[in-house]
């Protein structure tokens, strides 16, 4: 079997500036969000465009429209009349648009129904954040739709219902986004839009403080934290009946990330191993073969999966047969739409014994929108001169998905994991698998005690561990970690080990693309 073409698994997701040629995309788009009310004139989105081109954006999922925003900077007056779209809008044209403010105004957000459900206006509202930062805003500032007040206007107020949507009794499909968002309601404006007949003309006035501003400054400053949050699944092996049974799983654990804006979220080792309880092979390495037939529905999953849930999937790791030569492989599924993989480079005794497994042969090390990380499969973090090889190449944050059966076994992991930190003055997150496989050969016990680890210095967390699960029982952890803090760790931590490594006198040469190497 050939390698399956990672691109046809894909995604392409952007973010990126509104440009005058989406105006009929834009327009199908804003009919199918706002039925009855009248869309955007050419005029007004090319007049928005020409007057402030940072603050109109789209989502483009595979060349297609999938959400879009639009807003303007306004200098903040308590009398300005807010309630009052069309005065603060200049009637969509934005002319009155004030680079010297101190406000963004969002006038509009959509997200089309064909891609909703895929958190894309948390994509949307994440860029005007950092819009405000970038340019030194003190707040946003938005009036919010509240289409679903027309299905309880009989029993409720309009404040009324805004309170139950509060209180979370109510779902609202635009309120519920916003409040989600970090946005509060600050009062309630009547003939917001009169023709928004699902509001019954009724809109939220709505603020977002942007903690990073500082008066009278004309740049961003710098932040002294670059926080990245991590989630890691300790993960429960069990029979299942079918690959969907697989997927369900796997989407709460993605579902419950998503809920805490995890920017990672890490897998185990063969974790999909619990798919050979459903098929029918008896010999471990036919059954090895058997699973990398699911690596289809395993790529297609994981790739939508981390498109819907807005977070960078570590998928664990998983058998693959390429030319037929079986390789256990990490994929790393961007939310950007990007798939990248790394082979396991060290093959254990039993891995050769039981299942014929092949060693790759080349350390990744992957580009994402928080950072370069690199992923170890189990086995592979125990041999620092791969760790060595990734920091070389600028990871700063290291992801090991592991399965091991005793606890010998997974402190040889742990144990090295933490090595590796102090080493290289970056992050180790281990996610392991618990539970039973009864007659899976070579995968029917496991145990695990999953964490996240940091070099051992005075600024980092006691004994070096920022967050660690209990052992043996199926459980997540989630923790922020700091790349800032790494930085001014590896240029000025009580100890520098990369720094100071005699280069002298040794170094780690490496093969790769037929050139050696060396770090």
């Amino acid at each position: 079997m050939d390698p399956l073409n990672l691109e046809e698994f894909a995604w392409q997701v952007i973010v990126r500036p509104m440009k005058i040629e989406d105006y009929d995309q834009l327009v199908e788009m804003q009919l199918q969000c706002f039925p009855g009310m009248k869309p955007w004139g050419r005029d007004q989105i090319a007049s928005q465009i020409a007057v402030f081109p940072d603050g109109q954006l789209v989502v483009e999922i595979d060349g297609k429209l999938a959400a879009s925003s639009s807003s303007l900077i306004l200098d903040y007056d308590p009398s300005l009349e807010w309630h009052n779209w069309q005065a603060v809008s200049d009637h969509g044209y934005i002319r009155n648009h004030d680079r010297r403010g101190d406000t963004l105004y969002g006038i509009e957000i959509m997200v089309s129904p064909e891609f909703r459900g895929m958190k894309l206006s948390r994509r949307l509202y994440d860029a005007r954040k950092e819009l405000c930062r970038e340019k030194n805003l003190a707040r946003i500032i938005i009036a919010g739709r509240i289409p679903g007040y027309h299905e309880y206007a009989e029993k409720l107020s309009a404040r009324e219902y805004i309170e139950r949507v509060e209180e979370k009794a109510i779902y609202d499909q635009v309120l519920t986004a916003q409040l989600s968002n970090g946005f509060s309601v600050q009062g309630l404006i009547p003939n917001y839009l009169p023709s928004d007949v699902d509001s019954l003309g009724y809109a939220t006035f709505l603020e977002w403080l942007n903690l990073d501003y500082v008066s009278g400054a004309k740049r961003r400053y710098h932040h002294v934290v670059e926080s990245i949050r991590v989630c890691v699944v300790q993960y429960q092996m069990r029979g299942i009946p079918s690959f969907e049974s697989f997927a369900q799983q796997c989407e709460f654990f993605l579902d419950t990330a998503s809920d805490y804006k995890c920017d990672f979220v890490l897998f185990p080792e063969l974790f999909t191993a619990q798919l050979l309880s459903c098929v029918d092979a008896h010999q471990p390495g036919h059954a090895a073969r058997k699973l990398s037939e699911f690596t289809p529905q395993y790529l297609e999953f994981f790739a939508e999966m981390s498109i819907k849930y807005n977070v960078n999937v570590i998928g664990g790791s998983h058998f693959v047969v390429e030319h037929e030569t079986l390789y256990n492989v990490a994929y790393l599924f961007g939310r950007d739409g990007s798939i990248g993989k790394q082979y396991k480079i060290h093959i254990t005794p039993s891995e050769r014994k039981w299942w014929g497994v092949t060693p790759g042969d080349k350390v990744e090390v992957f580009d994402t929108d928080c950072g370069r990380i690199a992923i170890q499969i189990c086995y592979d973090i125990e041999f620092p001169e791969l760790t060595r090889i990734a920091a070389g190449k600028g990871a700063q944050m290291i992801f090991v998905p592991y399965n091991t059966d005793t606890r010998h076994g997974y402190l040889r992991v742990r144990n090295c994991a933490m090595a590796r930190c102090i080493e290289n003055h970056l992050f180790v997150a281990i996610a392991g698998c618990t539970g039973n496989l009864p007659f899976v050969e070579n995968a029917d016990i496991h145990y695990a005690q999953s964490g996240i680890f940091t070099p051992a210095d005075m600024e980092f967390a006691r004994d070096a561990i920022a967050a660690e699960c209990n052992p043996n029982v199926e459980t997540v952890i989630i923790h922020d970690l700091d790349f800032e803090q790494l930085r001014r760790h590896r240029e000025s931590g009580s100890v520098r080990n990369w720094h100071d490594r005699r280069l002298d006198i040794y170094h780690v040469a490496y093969e790769e693309d037929d050139e050696w190497r060396k770090v």
